[in-house]
């Protein structure tokens, strides 16, 4: 009897484990894939942008790093409860957020892992680059990296913390807003799948 228990939980946990193993698979190449797609983008922007167009690309990666993490931090605060009431009024995007609940440490770890750090990485190399423009128009190389790679650093923390703050207090707001386009996204190609 004790054996016959015990074969479903080794199951459960082979099952558990090759589900862990895909999702290091999948992120890595999603990360990788991403990471190559904003990279590539960023610096095209950048290298054919003025001072100005290059500082608002900036801005622009580190609000993605931001608004990212605030989804993260949402998802894994948010509670089910007020999720199931809305859904079964059929409102629209809780079942998709019900879904991102149950995958809340997925979601955290694409969003706040994947994402907040790719959009880091890549803050920082648009930074030197703007460095470098800033360069031709005054001479000192040493002060336009420092003054650009502590405004990049005060900018992300202070607007992570800011978004920690707005992600804890209002998390069911959030995980609502980021599910309703996934929820109009799945409709839009069920209504192609049924023509």
């Amino acid at each position: 009897m004790a054996k016959n228990s015990a074969e479903p939980r080794s199951k459960k946990k082979k099952k558990k484990k090759n589900g862990n193993v895909r999702w290091i698979i999948t992120i890595f190449f999603v990360a990788v894939l991403i990471s190559s797609t904003i990279s590539f983008l960023s610096s095209s922007l950048l290298a054919s942008s003025g001072l100005v167009e290059a500082f608002v690309v900036l801005l622009v990666i580190v609000m993605i790093g931001i608004i990212f993490d605030i989804i993260g931090v949402a998802v894994m605060s948010a509670g089910e409860k007020p999720f199931h009431s809305m859904a079964s009024k059929k409102l629209p995007g809780a079942h998709e957020a019900l879904t991102l609940l149950r995958n809340a440490e997925k979601v955290s770890s694409f969003c706040n892992d994947v994402v907040g750090d790719i959009c880091g990485v890549v803050s920082g190399s648009a930074s030197a680059v703007i460095a470098v423009k800033a360069l031709t128009q005054v001479q000192s190389d040493t002060v336009s990296q420092l003054i650009m790679s502590a405004l990049v650093a005060g900018v992300t923390i202070a607007g992570k913390a800011c978004g920690k703050n707005v992600a804890m207090s209002r998390s069911t707001q959030i995980v609502l807003l980021v599910s309703k386009p996934i929820y109009y996204i799945k409709s839009l190609f069920r209504r192609k799948r049924k023509k």
